[in-house]
């Protein structure tokens, strides 16, 4: 249903309607008949059982009986007889009200099987016993022969090494699958290396709890995420304190006022899970301004305005530019236009770093970077 009509769009422009209904009516189908199955097994347990219950009463009731009335008064009696009758009545009803919580006894088994699945799976290591919690750092980092993969027998980055001082903004930059987000996930520490360490404000990051280490990166990603409420509540998402001059001048920042007053409650507006109605360019904006609202000492930019309009982006790079100083900053880009100002810019190709410098000292030397350049700009020398 999510793939088929949440995505009802691009089933249509690409004229898959048709078939995604045959195979919806298929699996329909399915569905249907391992339903009526369970339904009906399930419906026939209680008055199979009553059935047999009802069995066992009657033939002790005509065995008393053809013993009572052949046999003399000693064997068995009227009254004796009655006794059993009870009894045998009285044994065989907590069958049937077993019988009749059957179902409900299948569907709690078939659920705790799918919980002990979940709860069977390896759990995110937990942080080290003597791992403290750093309230502000200055963004020095220091990574040194890092290696990491996602699959064991697959490498992915090996004896990455790099140096950050504190307010430099470093760009990342390579082909699609070189490593970009994945230096990112470990740098917040999503994923731990393999092995080879990770410096921050020189504390190894083994020695830093993960709560910690997250609260001090803000992170706008190409892939934006909000929740279910107010356009207010996800702005404040990283900064629950904040009163509603600071939210509204965070928008003003990043250039999201002028469309969240056209909405209809304004700053109140409810929105649905990831964004609603909103198109992705908005979207992308409220990420933005909850980062300008947060200001978090380390940022993390990926791809931050990849669905922002050039107009907006040019006005939003410059805000950027004035919240990135003083603060260690590592951008992710395709686009290379917007890197030309980093002072480091790290060149991936298959988890390593092939070049490093600034975009001149790249370009300078034509290689790899200079390549990739001029891809995008092939009259720029």
């Amino acid at each position: 249903i999510d793939e088929m009509i949440g995505n009802a769009k691009t089933v249509d422009a690409y004229s898959h309607a048709d078939e995604n209904m045959q195979k919806f009516d298929e699996i329909n189908g399915r569905l249907k008949d391992y339903s009526l199955k369970a339904v009906f097994f399930s419906s026939i347990t209680n008055p199979a059982t009553r059935f047999v219950n009802s069995i066992v009463y009657a033939a002790v009731a005509m065995f008393g009986a053809i013993l009572a009335v052949k046999t003399n008064q000693e064997a068995i009696t009227v009254g004796v007889l009655t006794c059993f009758l009870s009894y045998a009545n009285q044994y065989t009803k907590p069958f049937n009200e077993i019988s009749g919580v059957v179902t409900e006894l299948q569907n709690a088994f078939a659920c705790a099987g799918r919980l002990f699945e979940l709860l069977a799976e390896e759990e995110v290591p937990a942080d080290a016993e003597n791992a403290v919690e750093i309230k502000s750092v200055d963004g020095k980092m220091q990574l040194t022969n890092v290696n990491f993969s996602y699959v064991e027998n697959k490498k992915l980055i090996e004896n990455f090494n790099l140096s950050v001082q504190s307010g430099q903004r470093v760009a990342i930059v390579g082909p699609t699958g070189c490593g970009k987000t994945t230096l990112i996930n470990l740098l917040m520490r999503f994923y731990d290396v393999n092995s080879g360490s990770i410096l921050l404000d020189d504390k190894d990051y083994n020695d830093i709890t993960r709560k910690s280490v997250r609260k001090n990166f803000g992170m706008v990603l190409q892939d934006t995420w909000l929740k279910a409420g107010t356009i207010k509540d996800n702005i404040k998402l990283g900064a629950e304190n904040a009163t509603d001059e600071e939210v509204v001048e965070a928008a003003k920042k990043a250039h999201s006022h002028s469309f969240i007053k056209r909405l209809q409650n304004g700053y109140d507006t409810v929105i649905g899970e990831s964004g609603g109605s909103l198109s992705q360019g908005q979207k992308q904006l409220l990420c933005i301004t909850r980062l300008m609202l947060c200001r978090p000492p380390m940022l993390i930019l990926d791809e931050a305005t990849s669905s922002i309009d050039t107009r907006t982006e040019i006005r939003i790079q410059k805000a950027f530019a004035h919240l990135m100083e003083g603060r260690t900053t590592f951008i992710v880009a395709h686009r290379l236009a917007t890197i030309k100002e980093a002072d480091i810019i790290l060149v991936m190709r298959d988890g390593n770093i092939v070049e490093q410098g600034t975009h001149k000292e790249l370009l300078a030397k034509k290689s790899f970077y200079y390549e990739l350049y001029n891809s995008q700009f092939p009259s720029v020398k």
